[in-house]
């Protein structure tokens, strides 16, 4: 079949056209998906049955267990924790406060998996802190917000499941594996610029916790740390699915927080149920919408002919990675990142696993990428929640942001030429 150019100019004209008029992601994808399936005089009821079977995935049913984690660990005061453990390991250095941002960011997300939830919960507490202590404004935010893209890596990752289900199942396990080394690489790398600044700028070292306190801290972050071992090493060793896993760490940290550090009640659990289900809705109709939005896509050649655009600029692979790379770049700083996974996911797939990269490898170099996104202007979510904590305005950080873009750049880069980089460790673990 020939690509029919009217119809993917219809499906994708009509989709940018509603979000340019602002009209919510969900109903931009099912309106132009419908009005697609007219043109081509195909049943309307398609589209339909596409959006509930976009929803019929066992796996899928990790999602809102992973937001419940998020927001319990927000509202438990186990973050503090973290950041109390962190202070602990690493805080006695010259900007020692803004390492202990980093490190706590690569434990929270390693629970939570949301780089949102990172900004909201560990920057509502040491972006004060940071700025009190006498760190720029911009400084204090950058790190931040970059530091929060570990989430979306160092599994568990929300963002790894909508990949999972757009790829057509792959597994959810070798993903979570796959994200360690790129993410603890990253996290770092960011640790070493965050140094190197504060070095620079004459930042204070960080605190001294006393030795009476020093246990209680171990064995406070330790109990909220357990939450990994019970996601990652029940997936390892054949114990829990994801989804059973993230089902389990949810009752383990709400027990934690309601009777070990009696942070929860039943007024803020009644909260965070109220804002887990409107999360949880907007989710499911851009989930919807897009497996209809997904299937047009494929049923009009759009992957093949992206494909074929793509090799007719090169037949180097690097070349085509690069471009990719600098396509979801640019992609990831306009539009959100769990949309831009279920969008761009069945159309550049096929062309990365032509030239011979797993499906997996690009499972990390998209998170990689589009996590970039959430910390870069216009559309930038972290650096927008980041930039309302230390009540700057978004140009302001810009400058502050460029030695973090930077490595962050350098690690996407690695994930995409060398493979043994994010699939090493899943190979020796699944074997």
């Amino acid at each position: 079949m020939s690509a029919n150019y009217p119809a993917i100019a219809i499906l994708l004209g009509s989709f940018f056209g509603f979000m340019f008029l602002r009209v919510p992601i969900a109903f931009s994808l099912g309106v132009s998906s419908v009005i697609t399936v007219w043109y081509l005089g195909l049943p309307m009821l398609i589209v339909f049955q596409k959006m509930v079977a976009g929803l019929q995935s066992f796996t899928f049913l990790a999602v809102p267990f992973f937001i419940l984690v998020g927001l319990i660990m927000a509202e438990g005061g186990i973050s503090a924790k973290l950041i109390a453990f962190s202070n602990l390991l690493i805080g006695r250095v010259r900007g020692g406060l803004a390492m202990v941002n980093v490190l706590a960011s690569m434990f929270f997300g390693g629970i939570s998996g949301s780089s949102v939830a990172d900004v909201s919960s560990i920057g509502a507490m040491l972006i004060p802190m940071m700025k009190e202590k006498g760190y720029d404004d911009d400084y204090s935010v950058a790190v931040t917000v970059t530091s929060s893209v570990q989430g979306v890596i160092i599994p568990p990752s929300q963002n790894m499941i909508y990949y999972s289900l757009a790829a057509g199942g792959l597994s959810v396990g070798r993903l979570f594996i796959a994200g360690y080394i790129p993410g603890i690489v990253l996290g770092l790398a960011l640790m070493a610029v965050t140094w190197w600044i504060a070095r620079s700028r004459n930042y204070p070292y960080g605190e001294t916790v006393p030795v009476a306190e020093r246990g209680r801290v171990v064995m406070d972050a330790m109990l909220g740390l357990v939450t990994v071992f019970i996601i990652i090493g029940g997936i390892i060793m054949g114990i829990f699915t994801a989804t059973e896993s993230s089902a389990i760490a949810t009752v383990y940290v709400y027990f934690l927080s309601l009777a070990v550090y009696r942070s929860l009640d039943l007024r803020k659990t009644f909260l965070i149920l109220k804002a887990a289900i409107s999360i949880l809705s907007v989710i499911l109709a851009i989930i919807g919408t897009s497996s209809a939005f997904g299937w047009l896509l494929a049923y009009l050649r759009v992957p093949s002919l992206v494909m074929q655009l793509l090799l007719g600029i090169s037949d180097n692979k690097y070349i085509v990675l690069l471009i990719i790379n600098v396509f979801l770049l640019i992609l990831g700083m306009l539009m959100d990142m769990g949309i831009l996974i279920l969008l761009v996911t069945p159309i550049l797939l096929p062309v990365v696993v032509r030239l011979g990269m797993s499906p997996i490898q690009f499972g990390i170099v998209l998170m990689l990428n589009l996590g970039i996104g959430l910390c870069t202007p216009p559309v930038g979510t972290s650096l927008f929640i980041g930039c309302a904590i230390a009540k700057i305005r978004i140009e302001s950080t810009l400058k502050a942001l460029m030695p973090f873009y930077a490595v962050m750049f350098v690690v996407l880069m690695i994930a995409t030429y060398w493979p043994d980089f994010s699939l090493w460790l899943p190979g020796i673990l699944f074997k």
